[in-house]
């Protein structure tokens, strides 16, 4: 018998060969074609493992009958009323949480005296030594008094022990004394007294714990309630726990928000400043401005307010605003940060209506109406003395601005208006009647007559400087702009200078011209304002941008154009108008020269002139009839004939404005004017030629102070004297 085969023939009857498959041996499940001639190949080897039958069975069988995998999706159904309440909870008790961290940190403060240690702290920084000896010796003094209260303590706990036996004795003594009275006088018993201020002294002990039991109940309400507040007013909840109602919901601007934001900026100084708890020095508080916040604030050592001017994007997003809305400046000093936040949206509410829609006039000297500021204060256009330049992307306001201006020129009765429009639009159609000069029209022809106007211009500049040199004054003033003598306001706007400067035959004429006139013309009460696209130094000559005191700045492309409406350097200082949206901006400009800012934001006023609803047209009629009523006719245009007038005596229109009393001989010729405005000798009269003219007729006007008073009892006797040696010389014979 052989045990070998034997082995072999049970394997055979009693074993399975469960495969192992190996890579590129798994079956492919594909039969043989039929008419394909099959090779033998030879047999792979198969690895497998031998089992019996049992275990193969145990095995198919378990792989056969596993129960299969139910997945079960849980689907959580939540109200967004339900998230945004639970955050609402969740909001309210971390405020909660601040607020009792800020009494912790406030009566730490106290304790250790941590506001002395963090000024004394920022003046050692700061190397103030007068500073740090005054904050040093506050410091002192603090603990100086504590230490006395400390040991002043127990003489008050007994001082009090005292006051409340001697209140308990007198009480007694009080008892005893209204009960002995009552007793004497037969109005009550001794006992019955006694038993009723016991009955007192019951009741008393008995509303305590009552009162404690409420105080108990209420108080818990009540320390949130001030921990909620001192939350809210001294902490900031995380953003994510905002509900969608108030995620636009304004943050408050204070000096906690301000702090946060400029630490935000991650400038080294400012973070090691706070990292080591030192406050920053507010020297304005936040506080309401207009539309906005304004707060003054003292910077760490080393840093620069034009720093953080430079970085408005980044201090804006930690203050939760648009960067326009934003406004740091350097103040006093180069450390000092001036800073202004205005209300969310503030931009949104515009600059109203036009204050003199409907009525009013304009006095030039005093400035015309231009808009409001962001923080909603009425800002005004100088024009007298100076010039004006403005620009933008198109279609941001710069000939609605140039519009507003020139009817506020248009509602003071002496100004004359000279309008330019190198195009064809209906911008400035309305001021045609009121215009002395008037082109609109991009052809040659219209350029041409362009250049002619500048050209009578600029002879008017020199002629006008003649005119100053006669009336021994250094610019035009308000006395000699209303006597009709040329000096009278003239204001003139160049629309879209740029077409008419690159013209290719008189661009180059054009652009000399108007520097000589912004260069000269402003004292002599001329006032150039100067509209463009593009204020760069091919369409726009350096100096007339130098010479523009008055610059508006729309919604800009770059720094250069920027720089060339604003001046060298806005760009860099934190004035950019390049910050302005296009389209979102509209009507909104950064100005310089309109007040004793660097610059400041506007919204300019918008008057419409769309067919239906003119508003520029109203306007011009009123200044018509201004005008008409003052009876010099149309300032710089056709006049109507002069009448002949007889002529005036001096002596008897001097009687007539005379009173009792002396005149200074310079204030007597407006007397005269006044009394025949339309007498010229009388307009274009000083003090000077009228004592000439009265040394001819031989009253002779004394230097007193300085002031040659002209006397009234002097001319009287002088025309009484004329009317004598006329009566002697009627009555000879002829």
């Amino acid at each position: 018998m052989n045990p070998t085969a034997d082995r072999h023939e049970d394997d055979q009857r009693g074993a399975q060969v469960v495969p192992l498959f190996g890579a590129g041996q798994a079956p492919t499940g594909q039969p043989p074609d039929p008419g394909q001639e099959l090779e033998p190949a030879p047999a792979p080897p198969l690895e497998g493992e031998l089992v019996t039958e049992e275990e193969y069975a145990r095995r198919i069988g378990r792989a056969r009958h596993t129960p299969p995998v139910v997945v079960r999706r849980v689907v959580v159904v939540t109200s967004p009323r339900a998230v945004a309440g639970g955050r609402v909870a969740l909001r309210a008790g971390v405020t909660v949480g601040q607020g009792f961290g800020s009494w912790a940190r406030r009566g730490w403060d106290g304790a250790t005296h941590g506001v002395y240690r963090r000024q004394i702290e920022a003046a050692e920084a700061a190397g103030d030594r007068e500073r740090l000896a005054d904050w040093t010796g506050r410091r002192d003094q603090a603990k100086e008094q504590r230490h006395r209260r400390l040991m002043d303590a127990p003489k008050l706990a007994a001082g009090l022990a005292i006051v409340a036996a001697g209140t308990l004795v007198g009480s007694v003594v009080v008892v005893v004394l209204v009960g002995l009275l009552a007793q004497v006088s037969g109005a009550g018993r001794f006992l019955g007294v006694v038993h009723g201020a016991m009955g007192a002294v019951r009741w008393v002990l008995g509303a305590v714990p009552v009162a404690a039991t409420v105080m108990l109940a209420v108080a818990p309400p009540l320390l949130l309630l001030a921990a909620w507040r001192e939350g809210q007013r001294r902490g900031r909840p995380p953003g994510w726990l905002a509900t969608a109602e108030q995620a636009d919901v304004d943050v408050t601007i204070d000096e906690t928000t301000i702090a946060a934001a400029l630490a935000a900026l991650r400038i080294p100084q400012v973070s090691d400043h706070l990292k080591r708890g030192r406050p920053l020095q507010f020297l304005t508080t936040a506080r309401k401005d207009g539309r906005g916040t304004h707060a003054v604030i003292r910077l760490p050592a080393g840093v620069p307010a034009e720093k953080i001017a430079r970085r408005r994007d980044d201090l804006a997003t930690g203050l939760h605003r648009l960067a326009k809305e934003v406004w740091p400046t350097t103040g006093a000093e180069a450390g000092i940060l001036d800073l202004w936040i205005a209300d969310k949206g503030a931009l949104a509410a515009g600059a109203g209506p036009y204050p003199l829609l409907t009525e009013g006039l304009v006095d030039l000297f005093k400035g015309v109406p231009f808009g409001k500021t962001l923080r909603g204060e009425p800002i005004v256009a100088p024009l007298m003395e100076r010039n004006t330049i403005t620009g933008g992307i198109p279609g941001q306001g710069k000939s609605a601005a140039a519009r507003a201006i020139m009817c506020g020129a248009a509602l003071d009765p002496t100004a004359e208006l000279r309008i330019w429009i190198p195009d064809s639009n209906f911008d400035f159609e309305g001021f045609r009647p009121r215009s002395s000069r008037y082109v609109m029209g991009a052809e040659n022809e219209d350029i041409a007559e362009i250049l002619a106007h500048l050209q009578e211009l600029h002879a008017e500049v020199q002629a006008r400087g003649d005119l100053l040199v006669r009336y021994e004054t250094p610019s035009v003033t308000r006395e000699l702009a209303s006597r009709n003598i040329g000096l009278h306001p003239l204001v003139c706007l160049l629309e879209e200078a740029h077409v008419a400067i690159q013209h290719s035959r008189h661009g180059g004429e054009i652009a000399q011209l108007l520097v000589d006139i912004v260069r000269l013309g402003r004292k002599r009460g001329i006032h150039m304002i100067v509209s463009t696209q593009a204020p760069t130094k091919d369409s726009m000559p350096r100096d007339v941008t130098r010479n523009c005191s008055n610059g508006i700045a729309f919604a800009v492309g770059d720094h250069v154009a920027n720089d060339a409406l604003l001046g060298q350097g806005a760009y860099a200082g934190g004035h950019r108008a390049t910050e302005l949206i296009p389209g979102t901006d509209r009507g909104t400009a950064i100005v310089k020269g309109f007040s004793a800012q660097r610059s400041e934001m506007v919204q300019a006023y918008y008057l419409t002139v769309a067919k239906g609803n003119d508003q520029v047209g109203p306007i011009i009629a009123r200044s018509l009839a201004a005008i008409a009523e003052r009876g010099h006719g149309l300032p710089g245009g056709h006049s109507p004939p002069p009448q002949i007038e007889a002529p005036r005596d001096l002596l008897e229109d001097l009687d007539e404005v005379l009173g009792t009393d002396p005149v200074p001989s310079a204030d007597v010729p407006a007397l005269l004017a006044r009394l025949a405005p339309t007498w010229a000798p009388y307009q274009a009269m000083t003090g000077k030629a009228l004592r000439d003219q009265l040394t001819e007729q031989g009253i002779k006007v004394p230097s007193t102070g300085n002031r040659f008073p002209l006397d009234p009892v002097t001319v009287r006797a002088a025309l009484a004297a004329r009317s004598t040696t006329d009566l002697d010389d009627d009555s000879q014979p002829s």
